[in-house]
C-alpha cells in the first residue's frame, strides 16, 4: 500500500494530510512575531525533518519569492505558504500556529494564526495543489480551526487533525 507521499509520483491517490504531517513538523506555538521570521521557522521545520537541511537556505528563498508574487494567506486565519523546489523527489508539509495574529496580507485583509506549509516537486504541481487544495476544504470549519489553534502541544495539533480527516 502505498503512503501519501509515495503517492505523490502521479496517480489520483487522495493526499491525507496526516499521513504527510508528523509532530516533528509542527510547532505550537512558533516563535516568529511576524511573516518573515515565521516562515523562516516553517521552513527549517520542512527541511530538518525531511531530510533538506543543506537544502534550507534555497527552500526558503522559494518559498519568500513565491509569497512576494501574492501572499498565501487565505483566509479565516489561514495562510498556506507554498514553493516548488527542484530535486525534491515528494511534498514535504510543516504546520504552526502562531502566538498572536500575524499580519500576513491575506486576502480577507486579517491577520492569520494558523499555516501550513507546502514544498512540492517541480515536476508534480498537481500534487502540491490537490494538496493546498485538501487542507483548504478540511481547515473551512470554524470549529476545526479553533481547535488546532487552542492545541497545547504538536502532537495534539496532529490528533485534531487526525480525527477531522478521518470524518470526511
Amino acid at each position: 500500500m502505498q503512503s501519501g507521499a509515495e503517492s505523490a509520483a502521479g496517480d489520483q491517490t487522495i493526499l491525507r494530510v496526516v499521513d504527510l504531517l508528523a509532530p516533528e513538523r509542527v510547532k505550537v506555538p512558533l516563535e516568529g512575531l511576524d511573516k518573515e521570521s515565521i516562515l523562516a521557522e516553517l521552513v527549517d521545520l520542512a527541511t530538518q525533518s525531511a531530510g533538506l537541511a543543506a537544502r534550507r537556505d534555497e527552500i526558503h528563498q522559494a518559498v519568500w519569492e513565491r509569497e512576494e508574487v501574492l501572499s498565501t494567506g487565505i483566509g479565516d486565519g489561514i495562510a498556506l505558504p507554498h514553493a516548488k523546489i527542484g530535486g525534491l523527489d515528494t511534498v514535504a508539509v510543516a504546520a504552526g500556529v502562531s502566538r498572536g495574529p500575524v499580519e500576513f496580507g491575506a486576502l480577507d485583509a486579517e491577520p492569520v494564526r494558523l499555516l501550513f506549509l507546502v514544498l512540492g516537486p517541480e515536476t508534480a504541481a498537481d500534487v502540491q495543489v490537490r494538496l493546498l487544495s485538501r487542507i483548504s476544504r478540511l481547515l473551512s470549519g470554524e470549529s476545526l480551526r479553533q481547535r488546532l489553534v487552542s492545541a497545547e502541544d504538536a502532537r495534539r495539533f496532529c490528533e485534531i487533525l487526525r480525527e477531522a480527516e478521518s470524518a470526511i
